[in-house]
């Protein structure tokens, strides 16, 4: 694609443009917890980022939310795990329902900064899984559980 005034600027940038929209590694992310601790997925480089977007009334996100907890208490030393509520209307009780159901990872809470960041979810619950070189590698809509988990971050990086 080429526009003629300026020319290869404008074909420069597309192609720019189109190759990040393409690359996995180009949802590189920069979100804050509900402790106030920020998450960019830069800092984590060398360890696997695990992303799970969830909602309050999704029952399959709070019956895979404990399995995460394992997978995260289990892998700590080579994986982080972060938790995104998309379903936030009042912070304090999505905070204390996270707590109940054994939300035992940086929780995170949704809103338009998050969805520019990571893109639009298509359906609760989805997992995103990225390398240690910060590739996105894995992208499920539905339930992840402990041992799906283990078998994504065991698989080698590809270069």
């Amino acid at each position: 694609m080429r526009l003629r005034t300026n020319g290869y600027l404008f074909a420069a940038a597309a192609l720019a443009v189109a190759a990040a929209l393409a690359s996995p590694s180009a949802f590189a992310f920069d979100v804050t917890d509900t402790d106030g601790k920020r998450h960019k997925l830069a800092d984590y480089k060398g360890r696997w980022v695990v992303v799970n977007f969830w909602a309050t009334w999704c029952a399959p996100c709070i019956k895979e939310i404990p399995e995460i907890a394992e997978f995260r208490e289990a892998n700590a030393a080579r994986a982080v795990v972060l938790g995104i509520a998309l379903d936030v209307e009042n912070e304090a009780k999505t905070i204390e329902f996270a707590k109940k159901v054994g939300h035992a990872y940086p929780l995170v809470l949704g809103d338009d900064k998050t969805e520019k960041q990571f893109g639009k979810v298509k359906g609760l619950p989805t997992t995103q899984v990225f390398d240690p070189s910060g590739k996105r590698v894995y992208d499920r809509l539905g339930t992840v559980t402990r041992k799906s988990l283990e078998q994504v971050i065991a698989t080698p990086p590809k270069t």
